[in-house]
């Protein structure tokens, strides 16, 4: 029968207005059959010889994708409401240290396969810096999320998390699922290595989003996070789907095993028994290579004297591993290897130094990156202990404000720590004496903001409690950008949170050693508090807490800027060399906070977390502030300097000339007590 041309126009019309992406849903149960066009990868994504998606292995700083191919379609081209979908997919995360997962896999639907200048580590490959928070990035992602990052505000270092345009999640559980007939939650360790089932069902009509995880191939009937939202705001027409997973200076390796994605309906489940499974671990073959070290030395031990002492002097160079190692993030170097990155820890190469050894300039073996290389003396009082300590706790800590933990070696009683590189050196290279480049306001109040972030997250944001005991100028670093991280944490102190420390030796830099620790050894996040203090207002002026070459109105420079404040003339203590080009508000609110942070009684100071609530405009600073040597006053005149000089001169004081780890320092007297 012939159709009549009206009915073929219709018929036409339909065929156009209907696109087949509505429709649109696949399945691969494992990858193994995949040719490169059924999935994209980039970074280091691949798909191994058994069919799985590995999306990074364990090294550091790495990112890997895979996207299905085809753009789908996201929002109904009649209403621009956003349209319902479905997934399920099976993944597996390995950590490099069986304790430290590092960073984690997201689910993410966007507007590019690509995602250029996103960067590792806590963003997952999926944003940086710079992007993240904008509405125009279009991006829905479910992470994954095995590291805690404070500044994301991340509830622990085993969640699920929603996360629209920025990294920090709109809501986000623990890990976990729940059983058929019972409401109690079981856990899930996401970087357990067991393969880990994930189903996300977004219903547009709603609107409401279900996220259910499980150790099964059944979907359990109910989910682990419920959100209302409307996804139409944040979704284009047309929108690609996949994964993305990113490793730090802890790794681990994100494997995807199959996955499933239906637009019409819910995403058939995957049977876990029928995906790929991950190859055995490698044995440990520490006994073999030992054994096989004492055969080669007995084998050895009978040849001449001349060759037994060859031997022997070889030999003595070779690290044994020692129980501790084990268990210690994060990765161990070779001894040879960073001796080697300093020329043999050349003089040329150092770039400062300090009570507990010096610090060198390298670039590691076979690649270009730069790092700062501790090296922790014989002599020091560092032992065995301390040092594992202090790997096992510094090295977890994770903030974008801090100088962060390589990795470290050790040989006999040599101890090797390897830092972040920060290429623009210490801030008092920018603020004291005769600098070659003046930091501008803008420059200067980011650094401010940078190292009260990074604070606070040593105060409140981690596990315990850690005092860094040494905040100042010179442990200031500053990266490419000019962003600032709080470094060197030789004296950092940890306890747990709610407990009070422990009476100790009263350790750090004169002029930033507030006033209470000479008569109670006690430090307290108070006693940090009161360094920053000193350190806001040499950002401002330019000039050390104590300045013996100044005037006597001048000496101490929190005793200048209140008399300044309490004269009305308080601007007058900003650095000349800014040229009055600065804002008024900001540098007057930064002076205040530094007087407030710098009272002798410990009661009065701030917070880390209520000088942020100031910085950023949350909360009015008061008018009036109390004048200096009274009760409560937010001053520490010369009367508590000279004694708190009297009393520290029956301990020993030590000198620091470099008065560094990172770079070269600001040269202040350092005492320890003994």
């Amino acid at each position: 029968m012939l159709l009549s041309p009206l009915l073929l126009l219709l018929l036409l019309h339909l065929s156009f207005s209907i696109p087949p992406s509505f429709s649109q849903s696949f399945f691969y149960n494992g990858f193994k059959n995949c040719a490169s066009t059924n999935i994209t990868m980039n970074g280091v994504a691949e798909i191994t010889d058994d069919g799985i998606l590995r999306l990074t292995d364990v090294r550091s700083r790495l990112i890997g994708r895979g996207f299905y191919p085809n753009p789908i379609r996201f929002k109904s081209p009649t209403t621009g409401t956003s349209l319902s979908f479905s997934t399920s997919f099976v993944f597996a995360v390995v950590p490099k240290y069986r304790q430290l997962g590092g960073h984690g896999l997201a689910f993410t639907i966007s507007p590019t396969k690509d995602l250029v200048g996103a960067q590792p580590s806590q963003y997952l490959g999926l944003l940086n810096c710079s992007l993240n928070g904008n509405s125009s990035n279009h991006l829905f992602a479910v992470e994954f999320d095995t590291v805690q990052d404070y500044e994301f505000v991340d509830i622990d270092d085993n969640h699920v998390g929603v996360n629209i345009n920025r990294m920090r999640s709109v809501n986000s559980t623990r890990a976990g699922f729940f059983v058929d007939g019972d409401s109690t939650k079981q856990e899930i360790c996401l970087h357990s290595g067991k393969k880990i089932q994930a189903w996300i069902d977004y219903d547009a009509d709603i609107p409401q989003l279900n996220i259910t995880l499980s150790i099964y191939s059944k979907k359990p009937s109910t989910p682990i996070l419920s959100l209302p939202v409307d996804l139409s705001p944040v979704f284009q027409d047309f929108m690609y789907v996949g994964f993305s997973a990113s490793t730090g200076l802890l790794a681990s390796s994100h494997y995807v095993f199959g996955w499933s994605f239906n637009m019409t309906g819910k995403a058939k489940s995957l049977n876990l028994h029928c995906l790929p499974s991950l190859p055995p671990f490698k044995k440990n073959k520490r006994g073999f290579i030992i054994g096989l070290s004492v055969s080669v030395i007995l084998a050895f031990s009978i040849m001449a004297i001349g060759g037994a002492v060859y031997v022997f002097k070889q030999f003595n160079h070779i690290d044994l591993v020692e129980d501790w190692e084990l268990d210690v993030g994060p990765q161990k170097y070779s001894y040879k290897d960073l001796k080697d990155s300093t020329k043999g820890f050349h003089e040329k190469e150092m770039l400062g130094y300090g009570g507990s050894g010096k610090v060198y300039k390298g670039v590691l073996p076979n690649s270009t990156t730069q790092i700062a290389l501790k090296r922790i003396l014989k002599e020091s009082k560092h032992g065995q202990k301390e040092f594992a300590s202090e790997i096992s706790t510094i090295g977890r800590l994770r903030h974008r404000n801090l100088v962060q933990l390589l990795g470290w070696s050790r040989r006999k009683g040599e101890f090797l720590l390897v830092y972040d590189f920060m290429s623009n050196g210490s801030l008092d290279n920018y603020i004291f004496n005769n600098p070659k480049t003046i930091l501008n306001w803008e420059q200067r109040f980011k650094i401010i903001n940078d190292v009260s972030n990074g604070l606070l997250y040593l105060h409140e944001g981690w596990e315990q409690t850690v005092l860094h005991r040494d905040i100042k100028a010179g442990n200031v670093l500053l990266d490419s950008e000019l962003n600032g991280r709080l470094g060197d944490f030789g004296l950092a102190k940890l306890y747990d949170h709610g407990s009070h420390p422990t009476t100790t030796k009263v350790v750090g830099t004169l002029g930033y050693m507030a006033p209470e620790l000479t008569r109670t050894g006690k430090p307290t996040t108070s006693s940090d508090v009161f360094a920053f203090g000193a350190l806001l207002l040499e950002v401002v002026c330019g000039r050390r807490p104590i300045e013996l070459k100044a005037s006597p109105e001048e000496l101490i420079l929190v005793d200048w800027v209140m008399d300044k404040w309490r004269e009305g003339r308080l601007l007058e203590v900003v650095d000349s060399r800014l040229k009055g080009e600065f804002d008024k508000i900001e540098v007057m609110m930064v002076l205040k906070l530094g007087l407030m942070c710098s009272s002798d009684e410990p009661s009065f100071r701030l917070s880390m977390r209520q000088v942020i609530r100031y910085l950023e405009g949350e909360a009015p600073l008061p008018e009036i502030l109390a004048p200096p040597c009274e009760k409560g006053g937010f001053v520490v005149g010369f009367d508590d300097f000279a004694a708190s000089l009297q009393k520290v001169d029956t301990w020993s004081i030590g000198y620091r000339e470099g008065d560094a780890d990172l770079e070269a320092g600001s040269g202040s007297p350092e005492f320890v007590s003994g």
